[in-house]
């Protein structure tokens, strides 16, 4: 079994005047939810073997958040390819990563999204459908696969583990009303 986990960014700031995308950092929201999440890794005790994460500002500020509230370093090493990234190049780039038990990629939307919807079966299960419905910020999802390397993940053949969104933790970490 080899599992890949998916964390989205935290809520960015669109207030910040910043001239580059990749330069927008988080937001207040966006900082605690990420802090929470930390603390549900700890509590849950989930460990990664290996962490990728996109350059990114408001990545690198979700990771340290994260490392926060769990309390210790992910190790996350930075790489530029996540950044935006379609799930057929994030499929390839985890693929890459063939003997780790279990992995993490921390990113962005449409792409993560995108890569859990395509390695899951649209079985009508409450996880798939929530997935469907929408993967917000600072949303984790594990997936499992009956495989002896990441290398060999395909399409439709993971099983959804955990789906778990900031609002699930704290209500007032949810959209706004």
């Amino acid at each position: 079994m080899r599992s890949l986990s998916l964390l989205r960014h935290a809520k960015s700031s669109w207030d910040d005047p910043v001239t580059r995308d990749i330069d927008r950092p988080l937001n207040e929201r966006g900082r605690r939810a990420a802090l929470r999440m930390g603390a549900y890794f700890r509590d849950q005790a989930i460990s990664f073997d290996g962490v990728l994460a996109s350059p990114a500002t408001r990545v690198v500020e979700t990771v340290a958040r994260v490392e926060e509230g769990l309390g210790r370093s992910l190790g996350a090493l930075l790489d530029r390819r996540i950044y935006m990234a379609s799930a057929v190049t994030l499929l390839e780039l985890v693929q890459g990563y063939e003997d780790l038990a279990h992995l993490l990629l921390v990113g962005h939307n449409p792409g993560l999204e995108d890569l859990a919807l395509m390695l899951t079966p649209a079985d009508g299960t409450p996880a798939r459908l929530a997935l469907e419905a929408k993967f917000p910020t600072a949303a984790f999802i594990t997936m499992v696969f009956a495989v002896d390397r990441l290398a060999d993940i395909r399409e439709g053949e993971g099983r959804i583990a955990h789906f778990i969104r900031p609002r699930d933790l704290d209500p007032s970490l949810g959209p706004d009303t």
